[in-house]
């Protein structure tokens, strides 16, 4: 791929209807990145698309200006209010909000009623906008599925179909919720199937051809894996050196915008604590925080009130956030498509950017993979003592007990497991069993060994007195009905006896 990150293909040049011209001039777009220029030409003229292209070269925009194009092109005839005209799947909810924002900006004055589907919030007021209807369907596979299986909404009018990240909807588990609504839209030959994936995998080829028609595959593979105007740096550090580390670097480069991405949720809420309480404002997006915080957190980031979001893998794919500055690996992934797709979100549309990745003794062992995949090593850099500041640690967080589990009398819950009693004014009520029992158990005079009594003296019966029993009454050995054991036998190249 070249320097320039735009090709000489304009959007005037593609005969779209006016409408979009308009969208696309107020987008600020002229002229086409590669797999815009590829994949337009093939899908206005309704031919079926499985598009592979590196992160942040505008796909969204490709298959959004395709699907206007093919529903202004081809009206409806006796379509119900609640037959969606075109259906449009993320695999996450963050990638299905900006796929619907890029369509309300881009078909702005094509007059389409656009309706966005995710879980986590709006069940009612998604159920209910999807009963009064809407043309272009934007959301994830689960809450879609859910409202189709309540007959909110069918299938039967699809006239446009877009997989976006097919490659993460295999990851995540939803291929079997994709065909379970692929199978109930008309088929192939009477829509326009579009997919776009980071990576066109063996499972994704296969899923172009069983559910798309003649598709024509489109691959921009550039010359790097990783965007030529990233600045690639890597640092081994102990674990204990990370987040002074992290914080020295914060503050010398001065970022406007960084992503700083960990591993696991644990560490990103451990990460965010250390940065608030050393004057660095900072917040957490990870799967368990609620959707309507996650959107409140993504919109002050991208409008930069919000300088450090420390995420997990969930901010990785899809997410187009303009002007990010510094990309950090706190924790290496373990997955090396995964350094792609971190350090892809910075450097996007032609810009520049820093990547910065930590390798620790728990996560270095991924250090090989990633630099095989990539094709270069990473360039790395010292750790000086004076990158490691002195902190302020933060405050330890208080325990509190979950929602519904109160405390009975004295701190300790019912035995059937309801509320207890509280206790009164001036009661202690019972301490905690441990405690409550050592104390006791350390009041209690340490016991002494007991004294056995010495076993009372016995005649002792001589066997002889002891009358024989007759012959006649003895027990005689049972006929033993197995087979004799014949002599053992050298058989693979062992002795073991042969019965029978």
């Amino acid at each position: 791929m070249s320097d320039h990150h735009l090709t000489a293909q304009s959007f005037a040049g593609l005969n779209l209807p006016e409408a979009l011209l308009q969208g696309v001039r107020e987008a600020g777009f002229d002229f086409c990145t590669p797999i815009q220029a590829e994949a337009l030409p093939l899908a206005l003229a309704g031919t079926d698309v499985a598009g592979q292209a590196q992160t942040g070269t505008g796909k969204t925009a490709a298959f959004l200006l395709a699907a206007f194009n093919r529903l202004m092109m081809h009206p409806a005839e006796n379509r119900r209010p609640n037959q969606p005209r075109a259906i449009m799947l993320a695999p996450t909810r963050e990638l299905a909000v900006q796929i619907h924002k890029d369509a309300e900006v881009l078909g702005r004055h094509a007059g389409f009623k656009l309706g966005l589907v995710y879980g986590g919030t709006g069940y009612d007021s998604q159920r209910k906008m999807l009963e009064e209807g809407v043309d272009v369907l934007i959301g994830t596979p689960g809450r879609i599925i859910d409202y189709f299986k309540q007959h909110v909404f069918d299938l039967l009018a699809v006239q446009v179909l877009v997989l976006d990240e097919a490659d993460r909807m295999f990851d995540l588990g939803f291929i079997k919720d994709i065909r379970f609504l692929l199978r109930r839209m008309p088929e192939p030959a009477k829509r326009l199937s579009m997919l776009f994936s980071a990576t066109l995998s063996l499972r994704v080829t296969e899923l172009a051809y069983e559910h798309m028609n003649n598709p024509q595959f489109v691959s921009i593979e550039p010359d790097k894996r990783t965007a030529d105007k990233v600045t690639q740096a890597l640092y081994h550090t102990a674990i204990e050196e990370k987040i002074p580390l992290l914080v020295h670097l914060l503050r010398q480069k001065d970022p406007t915008r960084s992503l700083v991405f960990t591993n696991t949720k644990n560490a990103a809420e451990t990460i965010a604590a250390w940065l608030k309480v050393n004057d660095l404002n900072a917040e957490v997006l990870s799967g368990d925080v609620p959707q309507t915080q996650r959107l409140r957190i993504l919109q002050d980031f991208m409008e930069g009130r919000l300088p450090v979001l420390v995420a997990t893998d969930v901010a990785a794919r899809g997410l187009h956030i303009p002007d990010v500055s510094h990309v950090f690996n706190f924790d290496l992934p373990q997955n090396a498509e995964d350094y792609v797709h971190r350090i892809g979100r910075t450097a996007r549309a032609g810009a520049s950017g820093d990547a910065v990745s930590f390798a620790c003794e728990r996560y270095v062992f991924s250090l090989p993979e990633i630099e095989a995949y990539i094709g270069h090593k990473l360039p790395i850099h010292p750790v000086l003592p004076e990158m490691q500041p002195i902190l302020k640690p933060p405050a330890k967080r208080e325990y509190r007990p979950r929602p519904g589990a109160e405390r009975g009398r004295g701190g300790r819950p019912d035995r059937h497991g309801g509320q207890g009693r509280e206790a009164r004014p001036g009661e202690r009520g019972r301490r905690p069993e441990r405690e409550h029992r050592h104390e006791h158990e350390a009041r209690r005079p340490e016991p002494q060994p007991a004294r056995t009594p010495e076993p009372e003296a016995r005649p002792m019966r001589s066997p002889e007195l002891r009358p024989s029993p007759p012959v006649s009454a003895q027990a005689k050995p049972a006929a033993s009905t197995k087979p004799p054991i014949k002599p053992l036998a050298r058989r693979n190249g062992g002795d073991k006896p042969v019965i029978g």
